[in-house]
């Protein structure tokens, strides 16, 4: 079974893309930038964009019947590796007792305001 996740982003239908996939046991959240999709606003501050995509990836495991809790790998894309230690508060208060396996890579991302891309991969709990 496949189940496709979507957050409403405009994005997705325009690119072509689900905010999750759901299969075999596995929800693969794709990569989320920080955009606050209510007020469809990009914070300046790299910490409040990761915040913000933290908020949107939580939000679509639960809608696919999972929690931060069950994320066992988290990738992290910066524009600028400088801006990665201004993101530790944020992601050891969400993942620090979890601990998944994590990779941080340095790479343009879509535009100039994005600064972080979080994408996490976990598994429906049992």
């Amino acid at each position: 079974m496949r189940k496709l996740i979507s957050t409403g982003s405009p994005f997705e239908e325009r690119i072509g893309y689900s905010r999750a996939v759901v299969s075999d046991g596995w929800v693969c959240v794709a990569g989320t930038t920080g955009y606050d999709y209510a007020s469809m606003e990009m914070p300046e501050d790299v910490a409040a964009q990761c915040r913000n995509a933290l908020f949107t990836i939580e939000a679509a495991l639960t809608q696919a019947g999972a929690s931060m809790a069950d994320v066992v790998r988290v990738r992290y894309i910066l524009s600028d590796r400088a801006d990665w230690e201004a993101c530790w508060p944020v992601t050891s208060t969400v993942f620090g007792a979890i601990r998944p396996a994590a990779t941080m890579f340095v790479a343009g991302l879509q535009t100039p305001q994005m600064k972080i891309e979080i994408e996490v991969d976990a598994r429906l709990p049992e």
